[in-house]
């Protein structure tokens, strides 16, 4: 099947009992058996629930792999393969990071004897240089959250195979419409499901997703243990968004190239990261691994203040000042006192997340009254 076929189809079939075309909310804890271990594939729902089975399978399709599982945040996703680590293993990661998986990198697993090097993965040797029999995992995020550093995933997939170790690539900013790392070489894929999987701003979500039968054993032995998993209706509501995922990513991809294009012109911007522009770093490598730029851009302001970032954030109209991203709805956000608070404030600015950054993940509206509503703010 085709990706909008599988957006629609993959993993979801009528209701036997009712001819029911979606996917029924399976609100139950438990389910009923025959005798002692004779049931239906379903003993429990924090095992295995039917409209859980089906979403897990449908982002499983859609990533081109074997295996799909789903977890209550997307953070819940992360804690999952870290928890496939044990004290002493070491992991590579990029320094352009989302502040939350920096956080449980460093409060949560690090005091569990578990080293974290972060270093700047456009240039593959930067990664190379921290390999050792140690290393165990290498974590990628392509674009990266706010700067949208690209990193060469079948660069990263040589180097983690070289050093035995796995390669995790967080998909969230690309979404399987523009970006399949499982085909680039990676051995798992994550989702923050809450952004543009589910799309719509109403759903809290992770998944990961991998063709490895000896990793998905041990992500199932996981998700089954912790019980980090995502309920019934919020699993019927993320299938329901993922049947539009073609058609708001390609007006997110349309929409995002115009107004990257007019902050590129306006004379009170400095710099404007789109991985699109010719000139962004690592943009051949961008449009070798993607089928499109996507609808998330950062930009910073001439004189770098804070104050005019938050004048700026606080007179949209339009695009709604607030966390997250990848909704139909166009949001602004400020990354050093928003998404990126938890970094230090040194390490935020080494990799560009600079006082006066500001990040917009740009909707599905007209275009023309989202790049009026940043006129406005700007001038």
């Amino acid at each position: 099947m085709k990706f909008a076929t599988k957006t629609i189809h993959a993993g979801v079939h009528p209701d036997e009992s009712t001819g029911a075309i979606m996917t029924p909310i399976y609100q139950t804890s438990t389910y009923v058996q025959d005798g002692v271990g004779n049931h239906k594939g379903y003993e429990y729902s924090r095992t295995l629930n039917p409209t859980r089975h089906a979403l897990e399978k449908n982002i499983a399709a859609l990533e081109n792999g074997k295996y799909g599982a789903c977890f209550g945040s997307g953070l819940a996703a992360i804690d999952c393969v870290i928890k496939m680590l044990n004290p002493g293993d070491e992991v590579i990661s990029t320094n352009d990071l989302y502040g939350g998986t920096f956080r449980i990198f460093k409060t949560i697993f690090e005091k569990y004897g578990i080293k974290f090097h972060f270093v700047g993965m456009t240039d593959p040797k930067a990664v190379e240089e921290k390999i050792n029999d140690k290393t165990k995992l290498i974590w990628v995020e392509t674009p990266t959250n706010p700067m949208m550093n690209i990193v060469d995933i079948e660069a990263m997939s040589k180097i983690a195979k070289s050093a035995n170790a796995m390669l995790c690539v967080d998909n969230t900013f690309a979404t399987p419409y523009l970006q399949n790392p499982l085909d680039l070489g990676a051995d798992i894929v994550m989702h923050s499901v809450t952004k543009y999987l589910g799309g719509h701003s109403d759903v809290v979500m992770g998944a990961l997703v991998t063709s490895d039968d000896q990793i998905a054993k041990e992500i199932y032995r996981i998700q089954n243990s912790s019980g980090a998993v995502t309920a019934p209706m919020d699993s019927f509501l993320v299938l329901r968004g993922i049947k539009t995922l073609h058609l708001r990513m390609q007006r997110h991809c349309e929409n995002g190239e115009k107004i990257a294009r007019f902050l590129l012109d306006h004379p009170k911007v400095d710099k404007v990261y789109w991985p699109g522009f010719e000139f962004h770093p690592n943009h051949d490598v961008a449009k070798q691994q993607m089928r499109g730029f996507g609808g998330m851009i950062s930009f910073s302001l001439i004189g770098d203040s804070l104050e005019d970032a938050h004048n700026i954030v606080k007179k949209v109209k339009l695009f709604a000042l607030a966390e997250s991203l990848g909704g139909v709805e166009s949001l602004i956000g400020h990354p050093a006192t928003m998404t990126h608070a938890s970094i230090p404030k040194e390490e935020r600015e080494k990799t560009g997340v600079t006082d006066s950054l500001i990040r917009l993940s740009v909707g599905v509206e007209d275009v023309e009254d989202l790049i009026n509503d940043l006129k406005q703010a700007l001038d």
